[in-house]
């Protein structure tokens, strides 16, 4: 009779070790190694017996492709690629309590119009999820819903006849296979668990929505190769004291990735915000110093944001560079171009800097506009309030071109924006640059130009009405 032996497995990485210890020795986690018994038994080779052959098919096939299944809420649909792919599989993250939950009732909700849809919850009552569809007044919506965490029941069910087009699983770390002695929500359950959910969709043709917990650190709980198992991930991101909502696009296999879809969270669920630009513009004040506003891209999708910034004396030795929305790297790269090329000094200074309405900028693109944000706050004289910038600044302060600048232009007029402070774009053969749309640009080649917009007004004027 086989024995049954020990291991330990890390919840963030997936390491195996042979004994417990309060590090894992893979990825440095602390307190992640979680017992595991699994039956010892001798390894087996391929000899024996035959295997199946495969058959090979043509590369471009003579199957007509499905359609995809339009869920009729826009934002949804521009980060899935323009609606979901039956027989994919969708893994959607993001921190307890941000929505996850309401977004894919919705989501279900409008699809049931067109097909059947199922949602299994494993952490929820039926009652509770009924409640809750009373709240989003989707309560009449024929959704099929059950509280279930068996993976063997689930799949079962999905083999039957009346079988749902689409699937709605919360959570994947709720799920177990009764083959695996470990608990629920560790490593080896979940990824037994979603191999037999995503095997059945695959091979029903099943669009499958996934619920994935996260870390502290904001990744997805479970093993690392669960984000490769799938077709589509997909962050819910925000922060609790804004009513936005961001869905972040990382992984599409059908679809662009980095593409946004932004929700504004109300009494009633989540509602589309179909002009984001002017809702995080919305509170902007003019003639302030050390806010600018960046024009920025997400995905596809110009979008312009307010990056404000303070540089205030510093009480301490050691000065202090807190940064909200974006990377702090960057951030000290910047402070550092322009101390060690333009001579502007911020090493006695403290540093805040923030992307205003709980947006993340991560875009080297919104380099010169931080720049533009700091020499403000440090000057006390505000960016002209109809000017957008975007460019790159290099360690040698030179400023560099970024890509999709016509539509970062249009979106700016189309908001009333009348001018532009970015750097000189790249013309290829037959390209006659960006268009301006009606306003008024301010190319810069070198970090000195921006410096020296603040050290006179009435520069800013001269050169952001000259090109």
């Amino acid at each position: 009779m086989a024995k049954n032996q020990s291991r330990y497995v890390c919840q963030e990485c997936g390491g195996v070790q042979p004994k417990w210890a309060g590090k894992c020795d893979a990825c440095g986690a602390w307190n992640t190694l979680v017992e595991e018994v699994v039956e010892k038994s001798a390894p087996k080779g391929l000899g024996g017996g035959k295997g199946r052959r495969i058959e090979f098919h043509d590369l471009a096939g003579s199957a007509e492709k499905s359609p995809r299944r339009v869920t009729k809420i826009a934002e949804f649909d521009r980060v899935a690629g323009g609606g979901l792919v039956p027989g994919s599989v969708v893994l959607i993250g993001g921190d307890p309590g941000i929505g996850k939950s309401t977004l894919l009732l919705q989501v279900t909700a409008k699809l049931s119009e067109l097909c059947r849809c199922a949602y299994v919850s494993g952490e929820e009552a039926l009652d509770q999820v009924r409640m809750r569809a009373q709240r989003l007044g989707v309560a009449k919506a024929p959704v099929q819903l059950a509280a279930a965490t068996s993976v063997r029941d689930i799949v079962t069910t999905l083999d039957g006849e009346d079988a749902p087009d689409v699937l709605v699983i919360d959570s994947i770390q709720t799920m177990y296979v009764d083959a695996i002695d470990s608990a629920p929500g560790t490593v080896s359950q979940v990824r037994a668990s979603a191999q037999e959910l995503i095997r059945v969709a695959k091979r029903r043709g099943i669009v499958l929505l996934l619920v994935g917990h996260v870390t502290k650190e904001g990744t997805i709980a479970g093993p690392r190769v669960l984000e490769h198992m799938v077709d589509t991930v997909l962050y819910f991101e925000g922060e609790r004291g804004h009513q936005f909502r961001i869905l972040r696009g990382v992984k599409n296999r059908f679809g662009p990735t980095d593409e946004i879809g932004v929700f504004e969270m109300t009494e009633g669920g989540l509602a589309e915000v179909t002009n984001p630009s002017a809702l995080f513009l919305g509170d902007r004040q003019e003639s302030v110093s050390g806010a600018c506003v960046f024009a920025g891209m997400e995905g596809t999708r110009p979008l312009l944001v307010e990056i404000q910034a303070l540089v205030a004396p510093s009480p301490y030795g050691t000065p202090r560079r807190a940064v909200i929305g974006w990377d702090a790297g960057r951030l000290a790269m910047v402070t550092a171009v322009l101390e060690a090329r333009c001579g502007v000094v911020l090493a006695g200074s403290d540093v805040f800097l923030n992307v205003a309405g709980g947006l993340k900028v991560g875009e080297p693109a919104a380099d010169l506009a931080v720049a533009a944000a700091l020499l403000s706050s440090l000057t006390g004289k505000p960016v002209p309030s109809d000017s957008v910038v975007f460019g790159e600044i290099g360690l040698s302060a030179e400023i560099r071109a970024v890509a999709h600048a016509e539509a970062r232009l249009k979106e700016a007029a189309k908001l009333g924006f009348g001018r532009a402070i970015l750097p000189e774009q790249r013309r290829g053969k037959g390209d006659k640059g960006a268009r301006n749309d009606g306003l008024s640009l301010a190319t810069i080649k070198h970090l000195h130009d921006l410096v020296a917009m603040f050290q006179d007004e009435t520069s800013v004027g001269r050169k952001a009405g000259g090109a």
